[in-house]
């Protein structure tokens, strides 16, 4: 055999090697892929904000499966203030036939064109067919279309009144607005979230119950400019002292688990444009996180304890110690919150 020949087999091997690998890998990787990463693949890409409920996980932390007790008992922990059905549980029962305390998740999402919730719900899907014909919901001319319930009286959440089912994936997904609602039908499992949001919620793991919102609804929701007069002064006073900061161009905060189960601590995770941004920030956020709260009252260390700050890539991640009795995740991911100044 030619030396010339010996080597391009060497480089056609090397190939197949390389190949083998990177699949192997992106196995790997599909295979360690937690569920909220898997449900915001169902997700609308357009959404400014996602709510996540890890149903399931939520129950393990707090140790029951009754629905009365795990609505208590996750409030009490600061586990599900980011669920929009906890009002709804009778409508849920009733007219859906399903309840809180089997669900698996739920992700609710919403952009400037709509809201959709996405539950997973474990076993067949024939109670609940059956139920929202019960309650009045006229059924689609297809198995993928739209139940539509405009006729029903579904309660405190109006994202109830539309239903599509996706029973290959154990999906039930409601909006309150049709249209939106096939765009999401029609678009389920394309991906993961795209550019900075999907940046910040890789940095979340698995967690309980999780927000993540877009730089716009961030910069909106989030921004002093939400506060009373005197308290936007302090911070702005309290930003100039601290530093430079730049633009958030998403944010994510999320409750985790230890390996217990119990719930654990919070992470938050906040995207700018590039790694330069990302480090000068890491500082100026920390001194903000670790100061007064205007907007919030008091103080941020009499809520937390401020652990690890990191910059990875554009993305700056926060350790956040919660103090005993404090809501941190419910009270910080509705603002004025001065460390996600934009």
């Amino acid at each position: 055999m030619s030396r010339r020949w010996r080597v391009a087999g060497a480089a056609a091997l090397a190939v197949v090697l390389v190949a083998a690998l990177l699949l192997g890998a992106r196995a790997w990787r599909s295979a360690h892929r937690g569920d909220l990463e898997r449900a915001l693949d169902f997700a609308p890409k357009d959404a400014q904000r996602y709510s996540w409920t890890d149903w399931a996980a939520v129950r393990r932390a707090v140790g029951t499966s009754s629905e009365s007790a795990l609505l208590s008992k996750g409030y009490d922990e600061d586990l599900t203030a980011g669920s929009s059905l906890t009002d709804s549980t009778d409508v849920l029962r009733r007219s859906f036939g399903i309840s809180l305390a089997r669900l698996d998740w739920e992700l609710y999402a919403q952009s400037t064109s709509g809201a959709v919730v996405i539950v997973k719900v474990p076993g067949s899907f024939g109670s609940i067919r059956h139920h929202l014909t019960a309650a009045g919901f006229a059924p689609p001319s297809t198995p993928s279309g739209v139940w539509d319930g405009s006729s029903v009286d579904v309660g405190a959440v109006p994202e109830l009144q539309y239903v599509a089912l996706d029973e290959s994936d154990h999906l039930m997904l409601t909006s309150d607005n049709d249209s939106y609602l096939r765009q999401t039908v029609d678009r389920l499992g394309h991906g993961s979230l795209p550019g900075p949001v999907g940046d910040v919620a890789g940095k979340l793991g698995t967690p309980l119950s999780a927000e993540i919102y877009g730089g716009d609804y961030t910069c909106e929701k989030l921004a002093m400019s939400q506060a009373d007069p005197a308290d936007a002064a302090q911070g702005d006073q309290l930003i100039a002292a601290a530093g430079k900061v730049n633009p958030v161009l998403a944010f994510a905060m999320a409750r985790s688990a230890r390996s217990s189960g119990r719930p654990g601590d919070v992470t938050v995770a906040m995207a700018f444009a590039d790694h330069g941004q990302a480090v000068t920030n890491a500082d100026t956020r920390a001194t903000l996180a670790t100061g007064p709260a205007p907007g919030q009252g008091g103080t941020f260390r009499d809520r937390f304890t401020l652990g690890k700050v990191a910059a990875s890539g554009s993305v700056v991640t926060m350790d956040l110690h919660p103090k005993p009795g404090a809501y941190v995740l419910s009270d910080l991911s509705t603002g004025p919150l001065l460390f996600a100044t934009c």
